[in-house]
């Protein structure tokens, strides 16, 4: 497939992979630069490196290869089931578990588990995320509710859109807050310096993260998050923005962290309409074992 750019006077003298990265916002920028490095891009037909700096008018042309669909296989993966019927089915999911194949995790993932465990989930995302309605990151534990169907999907997408879904989290921060509650109220968007995570940016899509102290320790403070509205990495980010990063987070927190194989997020509550019978349905669970050890620890 080959798309093509024209450069724009805003544009002149932005790097290569800068701007490519910008034009393709799903794209990270170190992907942009191997299709760079591999001779995919070029510019008035000639190939050009990462670190050319585009002129107003300049045609870039890049070249990419089919990218081959994934063969999602089931596999006999131990699911713990909260809760589960014809139209939906709520997991408690592990530390360290992706939620959906990906080029990097084609096996054991909950898709993976879950097309082994049920004989229907539904389409509407497409091959390599059925039934996914939202997610979890890989080394946040908790609950997450799957789509048996196209209907129950639609359902449950219009009150996450809606704001209508009761999501709340705990997490241990690093830093000692001195207020008991408090909001968040800033927009998320990829960081312009780093393609790989997010940011707070002021193009960012809009997102609200409250949060209520639950225990103060001398250095940390253990925290129970709120969700109003569903944004990546969102929890880690609006803490990271406000100077308490997640203890053990790799991506947003400080180099000097306890180690806890990932950030100490837990996804504790999580509350819906059902889409068929209308009933509210509520579940919680307690965070696993090695969060329990790391309170203890501080404590």
């Amino acid at each position: 497939m080959t798309s093509q750019h024209v450069v724009t006077d805003t544009q002149n003298k932005m790097r290569l992979d800068k701007l490519l990265a910008e034009v393709n916002p799903e794209q990270s920028r170190s992907q942009v630069q191997g299709w760079i490095t591999s001779g995919l891009v070029k510019v008035n037909g000639v190939i050009a490196k990462a670190n050319y700096k585009c002129q107003q008018g300049d045609v870039i042309t890049w070249q990419l290869p089919e990218v081959k669909e994934l063969e999602i296989q089931p596999e006999n993966i131990p699911l713990d089931i909260v809760y589960e019927d014809q139209d939906v089915i709520v997991i408690n999911k592990p530390k360290g578990m992706v939620v959906h194949p990906s080029a990097g995790h084609q096996s054991g993932t909950l898709v993976n588990a879950l097309l082994y465990h049920c004989k229907d989930l539904s389409g509407i995302n497409g091959v390599e995320r059925p039934g996914i309605v939202h997610r979890i990151d890989k080394d946040t534990s908790g609950l997450l509710v799957v789509a048996k169907n196209d209907k129950a999907h639609a359902s449950l997408a219009e009150q996450l859109s809606k704001k209508d879904v009761e999501r709340r989290y705990e997490a241990v921060v690093h830093g000692v807050i001195n207020h008991d509650t408090g909001m968040v109220d800033a927009p998320i968007g990829r960081d312009p310096k780093d393609r790989q995570r997010m940011g707070i940016v002021d193009n960012g899509r809009h997102a609200v993260t409250h949060f209520l102290v639950l225990q103060r320790f001398k250095e940390f403070t253990h925290i129970e998050c709120k969700l109003e509205t569903g944004r990546t990495h969102q929890i880690r980010v609006h803490m990271r923005y406000i100077g308490f990063p997640l203890v053990g987070d790799p991506k947003y927190g400080p180099r000097k962290t306890l180690n806890t194989n990932g950030q100490a997020l837990h996804a504790k509550v999580l509350g819906f309409t059902h889409p068929t019978t209308g009933e509210w349905l509520q579940f919680e669970v307690k965070p696993p074992e090695y969060f329990g050890k790391l309170l203890a620890t501080l404590e």
